[in-house]
């Protein structure tokens, strides 16, 4: 059972076409199934891109999943068009009285920008603590995961002088996680960052633990105990020539930019880069639903049920 999408979404067609399972609203009217209700936080400027990365990673799972796109102000975009806005995204004031079972807060281009200065810091801060109350599980990806990690654990990142790009070896460190499971013992993962968090200071809290990360790009994936909070510093949800794009962008800004690392074939950005992570990050996806969503949220959404759940699993 696939992921349910408004019938116009343009991501619906372009899934479709690259052979990826999704569901109209008109078909998933006759599934007699409770789905899973799962909110996209998009903070990208270009939105239409992100939602088909995202949908493109939720689209394995045999779960029915109900997404709503949700934006955290009503301010104009000069990379998604209005009519789109509009059309297919709540504003988080919308639907803060609601229950989800999952969140997704994608990253932000916001990289050497101090939290403090951030336009929609006290927005996002709110949208942090409602998910405690709200959500089953929440994925904080990239600029989001070490926002989060700031706010809820006072862990603060440092900043490289040069970017964090390029395709990156990790190996997974619990056997018996259950977000890792089925992970080759090693797998690729895109990075595309200057914000970092050393991995002592993630081991200076009791309530998080590392569960995959590389010799070169450091901490990939960490999540809470309880199974809330899973952050994502890296991209597997990327395009295949998503790196490359960022890396043109880049050169126009400055001439000293270095080319992504383990991406072009022979280093040469003439040559077609090749997709090497897809499958791990469709697994990552498909395992949070199951076993950070799925195996743990109630039957029915309501505040009096999520937290009697959370209660009896604090328990256990």
């Amino acid at each position: 059972m696939p992921i349910k999408i408004p019938d116009q979404l343009p991501a619906l067609s372009v899934l479709a076409n690259e052979n990826i399972f999704v569901m109209s609203e008109n078909r998933a009217a006759s599934q007699e199934i409770r789905p899973m209700q799962v909110a996209i936080l998009n903070l990208m400027p270009n939105k239409i891109e992100t939602e088909v990365q995202i949908l493109r990673m939720l689209a394995n799972t045999p779960l029915q999943i109900n997404v709503e796109f949700v934006r955290i102000h009503a301010n104009e975009s000069k990379n998604t068009p209005k009519e789109h806005l509009e059309n297919f995204y709540y504003l988080f004031d919308d639907i803060k009285h609601k229950q989800y079972d999952g969140l997704i807060i994608t990253g932000a281009p916001l990289a050497l920008m101090d939290y403090s200065k951030v336009t929609f810091w006290d927005k996002i801060c709110e949208v942090f603590d409602w998910a405690e109350k709200n959500v089953t599980s929440t994925m904080f990806s990239c600029w989001a995961a070490h926002a989060a990690l700031y706010h809820h654990y006072g862990l603060n990142r440092h900043l490289r002088q040069q970017k964090l790009s390029g395709v990156y070896q990790h190996y997974p460190l619990v056997p018996t996680e259950e977000l890792t499971r089925g992970f080759d013992e090693s797998f690729n993962v895109p990075h595309s960052r200057y914000g970092y968090i050393d991995e002592t200071d993630y081991q200076k809290i009791d309530d998080l633990t590392i569960l995959a990360q590389s010799d070169e790009a450091g901490v990939y994936l960490v999540a809470s105990k309880d199974k809330r909070q899973v952050y994502l510093t890296g991209h597997p949800e990327y395009d295949t020539v998503t790196l490359h794009e960022e890396y043109l962008r880049d050169c126009k800004k400055s001439s000293s930019t270095e080319l992504p690392v383990n991406y072009y074939q022979d280093n040469n950005v003439n040559n077609k880069p090749m997709s090497s992570w897809r499958s791990h990050g469709c697994l990552l996806f498909t395992n949070w639903l199951n076993y950070y969503v799925y195996q743990i949220t109630p039957y029915q959404l309501d505040a009096d049920n999520m937290s009697a759940t959370w209660k009896n699993k604090t328990a256990e």
